[in-house]
């Protein structure tokens, strides 16, 4: 269905991949994995033609057809639910498909369910609805339109588990192809016949599902280093000879006849295996004791006009407990977790924190706190400690230990994979330490 062919992609002097090469069948179930930064959704990009390869071809089948998800998409408009999650396929029917546009909409209604949507939300504007749900509601699309191959980006940041398992399930059900970026890991091994890894510009194919891959990649590294190292014993063997009879005349033909074979094997050297990048390294800072009660609601209102998300709620969170927050679609989890950080303000009711108590605040959205005009650096150093701005050198110091090294730390948030934003869009608490939030971060640091 798809033929990719020895296609490179760089961006100046950096060099994503090298002579990738792979071919989609249309029953394929592949995840596509590897570090933040590798080009996974640049190879996207190559294969949806937004972008043009250096060298090589993408090839798709006459007639097939695709449905992409990115990661993040743009504002919404004045359209609705039901008409983002129809516009996949044309609703005005012709003799040919008037039975698919007849169930289109029944269809469509259906899958919005599956995701999450309350009955009537399909009639309400898109732009009502937080970016999360809008995303939803393009998964819909592609899953009423139903192409031969769908190339899903993250496809479940903005489920929570019952629209995730739903979601899940239909996919293992899905007529056509998938290949998906995810760094859901019970996900990949659900649905994955089959594993490419963009790793140090090359792409590698590892059958089965997530675990497997990391099974078979460990085989693979082993036999690779038991060859590299048999190598470079034949070629330390051989050059012991050269070095030994090379100048005398009765041996020279054949000191000269291991020096070929020294050069045949130089020729097809076995890499040494690679060592994995350095992993994020870094430790929540550790706060100012506080009194026993961290944080109090009570008597909370909020709503969004007429929507009533809370009437009378009361909360309290003591030092050391660890809270999960769970509860169907639209039940108000992010905007009690807003409320607590302090984020949003409540219409009616109290929030009180203990003492020392200053919050830290994880944004489900990739820009909600961060500056896409500025740099990586230029958002780090905006944050301040004990009511201090950080200096550079802290700041490079926190970067470190996420892995932005160096030149990385100049680049615009706007030109980051969504991965590597992730660890730019934290909110620390106003008295997090410096120092102790790269706690171990020496050899990280740029």
């Amino acid at each position: 269905m798809l033929t990719i062919a020895d296609v490179s992609k760089s961006y100046g002097t950096r060099e994503l991949f090298h002579d990738v090469s792979l071919f989609i069948a249309r029953t394929d179930r592949l995840g596509l994995v590897g570090p933040n930064g590798a080009g996974k959704s640049t190879l996207f990009s190559l294969i949806l033609g937004e972008e043009k390869p250096d060298t090589g071809v993408i090839e798709w089948e006459r007639g097939a057809d695709f449905g992409f998800l990115p990661q993040e998409s743009a504002p919404a408009g004045d359209e609705t639910i039901l008409h983002i999650a129809t516009s996949g396929k044309k609703l005005e029917p012709d003799e040919d498909d008037w039975d698919i546009d007849y169930t289109l909409e029944p269809r469509a209604r259906k899958i919005l369910a599956g995701l999450g949507f309350k009955e009537g939300d399909a009639e309400k504007l898109a732009k009502t609805f937080s970016g999360g749900w809008v995303m939803r509601a393009h998964l819909a699309r592609l899953l009423v339109a139903e192409p031969a191959l769908l190339l899903l980006d993250e496809p479940t940041n903005h489920l929570d588990l019952e629209a995730l398992l739903w979601f899940q399930d239909y996919l293992t059900r899905y007529p056509g192809g998938l290949v998906v970026i995810s760094h859901d890991r019970a996900f990949l091994n659900a649905l994955c016949t089959g594993m490419l890894e963009l790793r140090g510009g090359r792409l590698h194919y590892y059958h089965g599902n997530y675990d497997s891959y990391l099974r078979e990649k460990e085989a693979r590294k082993e036999q690779q280093l038991a060859a590299f190292k048999n190598q470079q014993r034949e070629i330390a063997h051989l050059q012991k000879f050269v070095d030994r009879f090379g100048a005398k005349a009765s041996m020279a033909s054949r000191a000269k006849s291991k020096e070929k074979q020294i050069e045949r094997l130089l020729e097809d050297a076995i890499e040494e295996p690679q060592e994995e990048l350095k992993r994020i390294n870094f430790k929540f800072p550790q706060p100012p004791r506080s009194g026993l009660k961290v944080i109090e609601l009570e008597n909370v209102q909020q709503a969004y006009g007429d929507h009533v998300v809370y009437r009378d709620l009361n909360f309290t969170a003591e030092r050391g407990q660890r809270i999960v927050l769970v509860g169907p679609n639209g039940a108000g989890k992010s905007t009690l977790l807003k409320i607590l950080a302090g984020v949003v303000p409540i219409q009616g009711g109290t929030r009180e924190l203990g003492s020392n108590v200053v919050p830290g605040y994880f944004a489900q959205n990739r820009l909600d706190n961060l500056k896409p005009e500025l740099t990586v650096l230029e958002n780090v150093m905006e944050l301040r400690t004990n009511e201090n701005q950080l200096t550079e050198q802290q700041a490079r110091a926190i970067l470190g230990a996420f892995l932005f090294r160096k030149d990385d730390v100049h680049k615009p948030i706007g030109v980051l994979s969504g991965g590597e934003k992730v660890p730019s869009r934290a909110r620390p608490p106003a008295r997090a330490s410096a120092e102790s939030a790269a706690d171990g971060r020496a050899d990280d640091a740029p």
